[in-house]
């Protein structure tokens, strides 16, 4: 343990002899009101002194069930006893549980740092006392008294007396120091229910990741896959057909467009500096099924012939369920745009019995093309996991040559 430490450690010990002497005056007046007439000759008695330190550690712990004692006695142990930050909980104590425990660390802080300060203050002046014994006059006002009375033993033993005690006294408040620290980590420390606290906020942010991440998967995924098949179209047809080629670079801004805007709105929670309500909430600002007619649109500009089913409640659907949906069928046809390129479509959505059903199939994909997905499945497994969710499912394979994915969603009451 470094100088610096120690010394830093004797100051936080100080600090809880400051604490206590609110609760020590108020327990001296407690005595004196209680001693009556006798009162004033009471404090001066050692045992009406060691009974109201005793009082006042009591009167001063119940400071430590206020919840925002835990983070001022954390902060002071981190800074003065050396403790660490991952050691120490910060936050206010919420629980009881956590509360008691800041009460006991409260009364152990200011229990011993009060007897390490009146130490402190009454040991090195007696210390210095002891040591200068020797060299001060005797009665008669004969300096050296000691030369003269070279035997005496008591005034020989004085000055090895006042170093012991300064000596005790740097030994008591190093090893004072060194157990309050390892106290502070035990009872300023995490409580099992901020552990589990702890553990549910990273399963959140973790899942919010997986959540930003399937979000740019399928928008940015299905946004590439249209306007690469839309970009070549119209390099293969630019000299042929301009009207065509204009068309499709108007797309392909439109597309591009919506993509960005996208993108913008699942970054924009990521950044901890915004503050604004996209931020704050990012799945409210996710597409809904009222966005499938764009949706669709990119899909034929890109060059697929998509044939539609819709049925009636769609636009009664929950926000969760059609935000998830909107995914599922921008995935399923980022499946049928990538690997078969520009095939037929055909996509059904249907509210029947509080279950919306999905189906979006495509037609066998040109020689040399791939009907189903590529890229390791992970839009695949990202359709799952939304289903999942809300406590429906998807089944995904190839079909008559083609691929078909179907999805159940349970939609309750509409």
């Amino acid at each position: 343990m470094s100088a610096d430490t120690a010394l830093r450690r004797w100051v936080h010990l100080l600090l809880g002899g400051a604490l206590l002497m609110p609760g020590f005056l108020l327990a001296e007046v407690l005595l004196a009101v209680w001693g009556g007439s006798q009162g004033n000759g009471v404090l001066f008695r050692p045992g009406a002194q060691f009974t109201a330190y005793a009082l006042a550690v009591v009167l001063t712990a119940p400071a430590g069930l206020f919840p925002v004692a835990r983070p001022l006695c954390a902060h002071a142990a981190q800074v003065l006893a050396g403790v660490t930050a991952a050691r120490l909980e910060a936050s206010p104590a919420r629980s009881w549980a956590a509360r008691r425990r800041t009460a006991c660390w409260l009364a152990l802080h200011t229990g011993a740092g009060a007897l390490v300060a009146g130490g402190t203050l009454a040991i090195p002046p007696a210390a210095v006392l002891l040591i200068a014994l020797p060299f001060s006059a005797d009665g008669s006002g004969e300096r050296w008294w000691w030369a003269r009375e070279f035997h005496s033993a008591p005034a020989l033993l004085a000055p090895v007396a006042g170093i012991l005690l300064l000596l005790l006294l740097v030994a008591a408040a190093l090893y004072a120091g060194r157990v309050s620290a390892h106290l502070a980590a035990r009872l300023l420390g995490p409580t099992p229910a901020d552990r589990l606290a702890a553990a549910e906020r990273r399963a959140e942010r973790l899942a919010a990741g997986n959540r930003l991440a399937r979000d740019l998967h399928d928008s940015v995924g299905h946004a590439l896959s249209a306007v690469t098949l839309q970009a070549a179209a119209a390099g293969r047809l630019l000299d042929r057909d301009r009207e065509f080629t204009r068309r499709a670079l108007v797309a392909i801004e439109e597309t591009a467009r919506r993509a960005v805007g996208e993108l913008d709105a699942v970054l924009g929670a990521l950044r901890e500096d915004e503050r604004s309500d996209a931020a704050a909430d990012p799945i409210s600002a996710a597409p809904t099924l009222t966005g499938l007619d764009a949706l669709v649109s990119t899909t034929r500009s890109a060059g697929a012939t998509v044939r539609e089913t819709r049925s009636s409640g769609l636009e009664d659907l929950p926000a969760a369920v059609s935000r998830e949906a909107y995914r599922i069928v921008q995935e399923a046809l980022t499946n049928v745009l990538r690997p078969a390129g520009p095939v037929a479509v055909r996509l059904d959505l249907t509210v029947h019995r509080k279950e919306l059903t999905i189906v979006v199939e495509n037609e066998p994909p040109p020689e040399g093309r791939q009907a189903g997905p590529g890229g390791g499945g992970r839009g695949l497994t990202g359709m799952a996991e939304r289903a999942a969710l809300l406590g429906g499912s998807v089944s995904a394979g190839p079909r008559d040559g083609g691929w078909r994915v179907h999805a159940r969603l349970p939609v309750g009451d509409t």
